[in-house]
């Protein structure tokens, strides 16, 4: 009996070895995939100001007439994401109180630049109360449903008296490559795994999101006009779309 198992154990390393050597030949012998995102010459600064990139995701300079303003990336981000990761950043704030940062993580050769957005909202102190898979309706190139996950999240903020306020967070993310657009992690490793064993690619996926904030109570309407704000910016540096059906009457881009 004792034979047996360790008959068993050297067999399951065997396998396992074996399956490790089998990965690295073929991920020797892939090539990486076209992105699902614009990308071109731009500077990406880091929290101190300095130029840490000059290729960037190419978002939109003003969406619904409401400009952009480029944002750093944070030195964690620098530090813990490959070196070929590629990012796209700004907040497009009215001159009301509808203010949204908009940001997306591509990544090269390293599969690990795409990571879940539920750590780093709870690092931020951003308390997640609800997940729900909504369906976008997006209208260019033409009507398509564009599916996200859309996580509800709460916190302590400082108003401008610096009196402890609530604060509540809509935070809508999907993936996306150059030719599918998922929600789930699980059909996105699903799509890579096969792409690079059928095809010899490794795909391409971007990490995009969307963050906005409001006082309690406002979460319906800033949710609305989030989804506004998606339809009319997301087609601007998003280059594949989803599968055809009827949908809302198009909103002005710019």
């Amino acid at each position: 009996m004792k034979r047996s198992r360790w008959l068993a154990l050297w067999a399951a390393l065997g396998m396992m070895a074996a399956t490790g050597v089998c990965l690295m030949e073929v991920h020797r012998h892939t090539r990486l995939g076209a992105a699902g995102v614009k990308v071109g010459a731009g500077l990406l600064l880091d929290e101190a100001g300095r130029v840490a990139a000059r290729q960037i995701v190419l978002l939109p300079e003003a969406v619904l007439g409401i400009k952009g303003v480029n944002l750093p990336v944070t030195g964690a981000e620098l530090d813990l994401l490959p070196k070929d990761t590629t990012f796209g950043r700004k907040m497009y704030q009215s001159k009301g109180d509808f203010e949204v940062m908009t940001s997306v993580v591509l990544m090269g050769n390293d599969r690990t630049s795409i990571h879940q957005p539920q750590y780093c909202l709870e690092a931020q102190d951003w308390h997640i109360v609800k997940t729900e898979r909504v369906s976008l309706p997006m209208d260019r190139p033409y009507c398509y449903p564009l599916p996200a996950l859309k996580l509800t999240t709460c916190r302590v903020g400082r108003n401008e008296l610096k009196q402890p306020v609530q604060l509540e967070g809509i935070y809508v993310y999907w993936f996306v490559s150059a030719e599918h657009l998922t929600s789930e992690r699980g059909a996105r490793l699903w799509s890579q795994a096969r792409t690079m064993l059928e095809k010899g690619v490794l795909e391409r996926w971007a990490y995009v999101s969307y963050f906005t904030t409001c006082l309690p109570g406002q979460e319906g309407a800033r949710y609305r006009e989030l989804e506004q704000f998606i339809r009319a910016s997301a087609p601007e540096f998003q280059t594949v779309a989803g599968r055809p059906s009827a949908g809302p009457k198009p909103v002005a881009a710019r």
